[in-house]
């Protein structure tokens, strides 16, 4: 059983990013792998574990089959760090016995293992490529396919940068540099608290008063605009932005990629590519608490 703490850059792509993904100059020399990932989210009918903010997922990958369990990820702006535990099972059931050793069911979580069903499922195509440098090891991994949760659907098109060595700076790097050429943006949401928010119809979002908590709100606020196709959700981004932009304590560049992001949201549907490009460079400087002031 793998326990590696899992660091990463999620982003979402527009309908038309995933070609142009490909023809992106750090690609092009790279031949992807291609598999077909069938998964399968568990909870509680109560939704104890979307509660603790823990996914416990069986996935189907040609002829193997991985159960996984990832806890809350820790971060914004489409970057999280988070404990994952993998290993292959025989058949499509819950290894309830191994997930009663692992640290999120030591406590009141344990009593709902036995109650634990499917709950959604998400079915996607992913191409993934190895970034390998002298100082860095990447997996890019873009996945397209649906959610499916509660008799509801959505899509997903998004790009995962998963640092496999090296420092997080590198994952800030090339999200920038994919961002000169791909309509994307920072994404905040898993794929099962997608699902989740799906099957209720409802996206709660967070309160906010730092700017890191700004940010992280019109994240989220665009990922439910995505899946719920409601003008509410894209308004909440926008106020959002405008009350990060009126932030005293951002310095002068700071505020001026805040003032894109508000501008890119009034003239077209995210994920565009003036969007895109201040959210990294934004949420990159927040990542670090640099150039903020």
């Amino acid at each position: 059983m793998s326990t590696p703490t899992e660091i990463e850059l999620k982003l979402a792509l527009a309908p038309g990013g995933p070609a142009l993904l490909f023809q992106h100059p750090l690609l092009q020399s790279l031949t992807p792998k291609r598999q077909t990932l069938i998964n399968t989210y568990f909870d509680t009918p109560k939704g104890a574990l979307a509660e603790a903010r823990i996914a416990v997922r069986l996935r189907q990958v040609d002829d193997q089959v991985l159960q996984t369990v990832k806890t809350a990820g820790h971060g914004g702006g489409g970057f999280s760090e988070r404990q994952e535990w993998e290993w292959p099972v025989p058949t499509l059931e819950l290894d309830t016995q191994r997930l009663a050793e692992l640290p999120p069911f030591q406590g009141p979580l344990a009593e709902s293992i036995p109650a634990l069903v499917a709950q959604l499922n998400t079915d996607f195509v992913r191409h993934s490529w190895q970034l390998a440098g002298p100082e860095s090891h990447i997996e890019l991994a873009l996945d397209q396919g649906d959610i499916h949760s509660g008799g509801y659907r959505t899509s997903i098109c998004e790009a995962e940068l998963e640092l496999k060595q090296g420092e997080p700076e590198s994952l800030w790097s090339t999200a920038l540099a994919l961002a000169e050429q791909v309509p994307l943006r920072p994404s905040d949401s898993s794929k099962a608290a997608r699902g989740t928010a799906l099957a209720a119809q409802q996206w709660p979002l967070p309160e906010a008063t730092t700017p890191a908590q700004w940010m992280h709100r019109a994240t989220l606020a665009l990922d439910a605009y995505h899946d719920s196709h409601l003008a509410d959700h894209l308004a909440i981004a926008q106020a959002a932005l405008t009350t990060l932009a009126s932030d005293p304590t951002l310095n002068d560049q700071a505020r001026f990629d805040v003032e894109t992001m508000r501008r890119a949201l009034e003239t077209a549907d995210p994920p565009n590519l003036a969007y895109g490009q201040a959210a990294l460079a934004f949420a990159h400087r927040l990542a670090y608490q640099t150039a903020l002031r």
